[in-house]
């Protein structure tokens, strides 16, 4: 039997002798206590034998039946509750789109209604041509979540990564914008968007809302602060190889930034797709008008089809949840990327 781990006296100094059986038979029994000691008040590394993790409640406490079960419990109330706060509102409209108008207005709370049908999304598809105010929106949005992402990530990387002499500038003016009041912008930017610089007015064009989304400072700011906690090293080896700023912005930057991009691009997405007042204002024509809009024109129609209509104008955005979910919650995840 030989113990090869050294160990320490508990002073910080010399290190102590490795324990042998020939030492423990020199010094007779005292050195076998102290041997047994030694390996007694040795740490576990990890595995099977580590020691638990530490929560609110001790060891001792978990096996006590009584505070296991209450501590239980009070999870799965905590759960339940939860989900009926969240979920519940989302399956109640589930539930309403299939439901009959009659049996919305008698008993709008009955878990299990008595007649499903499909006459309210069949209404509100073809007779209120849902659909195509649907799909308005759908660019409207991709065309919102592509300038928003594409001006977020240059700007951060620009403010963050290349850092020119001016970038504290630009950085300040950025963080200013963010205490003005949006509305205090509406009438300037509409005239704007009526009388523009280059070209004629952008009233009923998708580029009237997809060229305001890219001016949010907020989505700047949010890339850039993440762009920082990049580790330097590597943009520093990728300039001894040669790379220029768009093969490091692209090749480099973009890479390791999805967890972010995720985020930009559910917030860009859910935003322009909920937005109201400035679509309202500058996509007046039913050929261009989204659904926010196009639905409040429909408050006057059977209860059944609009809660159709509702239900419908929610999976864009129970979509984009369960696309980036995970994108949107994990870290960067670049603990390989750099040694030492």
């Amino acid at each position: 039997m030989t113990t090869t781990d050294s160990h320490t006296d508990g002073t910080g100094s010399a290190p102590l002798a490795p324990v042998t059986q020939s030492s423990i038979a020199r010094v007779g029994a005292p050195g076998a206590v102290l041997a047994a000691t030694i390996r007694g008040r040795r740490r576990p590394r990890g595995g099977s034998g580590s020691e638990p993790d530490r929560g609110a409640l001790s060891t001792a406490d978990w096996r006590r039946t009584q505070v296991r079960w209450t501590w239980r419990s009070m999870h799965f109330l905590l759960l339940v509750l939860l989900l009926v706060w969240c979920l519940g509102p989302l399956l109640l409209l589930a539930k309403f789109a299939f439901t009959p108008t009659q049996e919305i207005q008698s008993n709008p709370m009955a878990l299990i209604p008595e007649g499903l049908t499909m006459r309210n999304i069949d209404q509100a598809w073809n007779r209120y041509h849902i659909g195509q105010f649907f799909m308005n929106t759908v660019w409207v949005a991709l065309g919102s979540w592509f300038v928003q992402v594409l001006v977020a990530t240059t700007g951060g990387f620009v403010l963050s990564v290349l850092r020119p002499k001016w970038s504290k500038v630009l950085n300040w003016a950025v963080l200013a914008t963010l205490f003005v009041p949006a509305v205090v912008l509406l009438i300037p930017l509409y005239k704007i968007i009526v009388n523009p610089p280059i070209g004629g007015s952008l009233i009923n064009n998708f580029f009237a809302v997809w060229l305001p989304a890219g001016a949010s400072a907020f989505n700047v700011v949010l890339v850039a602060r993440f762009f920082d906690s990049l580790p330097r090293e590597i943009f520093e080896a990728a300039r001894v190889d040669g790379a220029g700023p768009f093969r490091l912005f692209w090749s480099i930057v973009l890479p390791m930034s999805k967890p972010i991009v995720g985020v930009v691009s559910v917030f860009a997405v859910i935003a322009s797709w909920k937005d109201f007042l400035w679509p309202f204002l500058v996509l007046r024509s039913q050929d261009v008008m989204t659904l926010s809009v196009y639905l409040q024109a429909m408050k006057d129609v059977d209860k059944g089809t609009l809660m159709a209509a509702l239900a419908i104008s929610t999976l864009i955005p129970i979509a984009m949840f369960l696309i980036f979910q995970r994108m949107f919650l994990r870290g960067a995840g670049l603990g390989g990327a750099v040694k030492g």
